[in-house]
Order: C-alpha cells, then sequence, then structure tokens
C-alpha cells in the first residue's frame, strides 16, 4: 500500500513523501495522538549542528505518539486496538548492552523517519496495548515518561539502599514526570525538587519539597539526585548537586546538553560518588509506563497538568502551526490530533 510521509526538507519546511508499505509483513497503525518533543524542536528550528541536519533531513519528525490498529497479520492485535509506538528499532540483541543503547540501533524522528505519517508499519515487537480508557492525550507522550520510568528502574539497580530523600533538579517536563514516578516507583523515599521558577514549582505537589535553587537550607541533604535541566542549566545543576549530595549518593543524568559539561571530579572523588547517564527507553520501559498507568490512575491524572496546546491537525499548515505554538510554550506538551 502506498503510505503518505510528511517530512522535514529543511528547517521550517515540511514537504510530502510517499512510501511503499508490505501489508502483509508488518502491523497496519494509524496515527492519532503525537506529542512534539523538544528533539523535534531543533530540527525544525535548524538548532542542530549544520552537517547533523544535512545528513538526516528529509526526515519526518515525531517519536511520542499512539494510534489505532488497521490491521495486523501476526494476529496479535485486533483492528480498533489502541497502541503506544515504539520508536526504537533495535537491529540485534546483546545479553549485556540495552537495546536502547546499542550503537546499531536505528531511532524514529532520528536515524528513521519518525510518526508524522499516514500510517505506520511496524513490527508487532514495537507495539504496546494501552489500558482502556487511558486518556490519549496523556498518551501521546508515553515515550518521554518511559525514559523516566528507565532512570529510575536503572537507578534502583545501581544506587546503594539509603533512599530516604531524593533530589530531583529542574522544573521542566522531564523533571516534573521524573519526580512524579520517583514518588509511585519508590513510595518509602522522600522526593524533594529544586528549579528556578517558583510557578513552575508550584505544581509539583505531589512532591515532599520543592525549592528554588537559590534557597535550599543549609542543613538539606539529599541521598541521590536525578539532574533534568539540561542545556546551558546543566552545569550549574550538576555543581549544585555534587554539594548537597551525601557521600556515596548516586547521580542519574537525565539532561542534554548540546555542549562539553565541566564537572567537579574533585569533589566527586572526595564523596565517592557514582554518576551514570541514561538515554531513551526500550519496548520494557514503556510496558513499565503502561502498568504504572493502570497501577496508579493518578499518575495520568497528573500527567494532564502537562498537556499545553492542543492542535487538530489536517494539512501542512496546521502541521506547523503547532510546531510554531509549541516553540513559544513555557512548560507542557504540545499535542497533535493527527487527521492527516
Amino acid at each position: 500500500m502506498i503510505n503518505t510521509v510528511y517530512r522535514l526538507a529543511s528547517p521550517r519546511r515540511f514537504e510530502i513523501a510517499f512510501s511503499d508499505i508490505e501489508p502483509h509483513e508488518s502491523v497496519i497503525v494509524r496515527p492519532t495522538h503525537l506529542s512534539i518533543c523538544n528533539a523535534d524542536q531543533r530540527y525544525y528550528q535548524g538548532t542542530r549542528d549544520a552537517k547533523v541536519l544535512q545528513q538526516k533531513l528529509p526526515m519526518a519528525l515525531i517519536h511520542e505518539g499512539v494510534g489505532e490498529v488497521i490491521s495486523d497479520p501476526s494476529g496479535r492485535f485486533c483492528a480498533g486496538d489502541r497502541v503506544v509506538m515504539v520508536p526504537n528499532i533495535p537491529c540485534e540483541q546483546d545479553d549485556c548492552i540495552a537495546e536502547n543503547y546499542l550503537r546499531s540501533s536505528r531511532f524514529c524522528g532520528s536515524s528513521a523517519d519518525g510518526f508524522l505519517q499516514e500510517y505506520i508499519g511496524i513490527e508487532p515487537e514495537r507495539l504496546v496495548p494501552l489500558t482502556p480508557g487511558i486518556d490519549l492525550d496523556v498518551a501521546a507522550f508515553t515515550e518521554l515518561v518511559s525514559v523516566s520510568v528507565h532512570a529510575v528502574t536503572r537507578f534502583m539497580d545501581i544506587a546503594h539502599r539509603r533512599r530516604e530523600r531524593i533530589g530531583v533538579w529542574g522544573d521542566g517536563n522531564l523533571a516534573f514526570i521524573t519526580s512524579l514516578v520517583l514518588s509511585r516507583m519508590l513510595p518509602d523515599s522522600r522526593v524533594y525538587v529544586f528549579g528556578i521558577s517558583r510557578e513552575k514549582l508550584s505544581d509539583f505537589s505531589f512532591a515532599d519539597g520543592a525549592y528554588l535553587t537559590t534557597e535550599i537550607p543549609d542543613e538539606l541533604t539529599v541521598d541521590h539526585a536525578f539532574e533534568c535541566v539540561g542545556a546551558n542549566g546543566s552545569p550549574v545543576a550538576i555543581e549544585q548537586i555534587i554539594d548537597v549530595i551525601r557521600p556515596e549518593g548516586t547521580i542519574a543524568i537525565l539532561g542534554v546538553s548540546e555542549y562539553p559539561v565541566p564537572v567537579n571530579t574533585r569533589m566527586i572523588l572526595e564523596k565517592g560518588l557514582r554518576l551514570f547517564g541514561t538515554s531513551r527507553s526500550g519496548k520494557a520501559d514503556f510496558q513499565r509506563t503502561v502498568e504504572l498507568y493502570r497501577a496508579h490512575p493518578t499518575v495520568p491524572s497528573y500527567l494532564s497538568r502537562l498537556i499545553g496546546n492542543i492542535v487538530e491537525v489536517y494539512d501542512f499548515a496546521d502541521i506547523k502551526r503547532a510546531f510554531e505554538l509549541d516553540a513559544r510554550k513555557a512548560f507542557g506538551k504540545t499535542i497533535l490530533h493527527w487527521k492527516l
């Protein structure tokens, strides 16, 4: 079957392309609810390195989304099933390295076309069924939630057992989601959030405490920390974490920076700290995330606070309008109701 693909040809300019999907070999999914990520914005605005843009464009954007199954020759899904699409495409299996860290893996919206397509031809192993009744606007950014679930899952394997106080640095979407996931996956821990916007911090009502980074009490320490700031704020956040964290604590780095970040190795050595990075997620993390939605109904409810713009997309102009609205937002997620 002929499929229509909506690719970013150059910054702020989309074009139509066509691809062929073999319906007898793949599950055919019709995207219905998509979500724009900061990585999509960097391509759209052309803020990535010029060499990277030249190598990757034209390319369909978006790696966060859910859809409706149209057909499945494997019989594992029924027509009409609502599913979340896993954007990571592993090309091999490794007993030690997870699928999202294998250098051979491809990723929708980065090294393969993303979900801005009329239909998606996808392997059944790359789909996770959604619980009936889930808010599909929230489910649209399950991929981002799964990144936090992945980070917390790894943390639970790496960090020592004293987890009385865990700090999350950042007050954006990733920090909101990570602190919420921590509060549910580690209910016996107290979660503290540190940010720069008093208004944003007021949304973290589920946390045990929220502080401006300029007003952290002198006596407050944390056993472990998650850095969810990224960009130009990473150096300051990591420096403050190293200062506040207790000896032998674990620091999870989630924030993405385009530039090298200086780190105070002297204090890392003196305190015996552990640092680990997390990037993307795998199918198992998506499954854990959907189970988290089911086991803790308050999680989707809290996540709905992140929904900012909702754009009905019927044509190219609507795609561009969605990205322009998203670029101007201060907080939250832009959701596309995909009607193309």
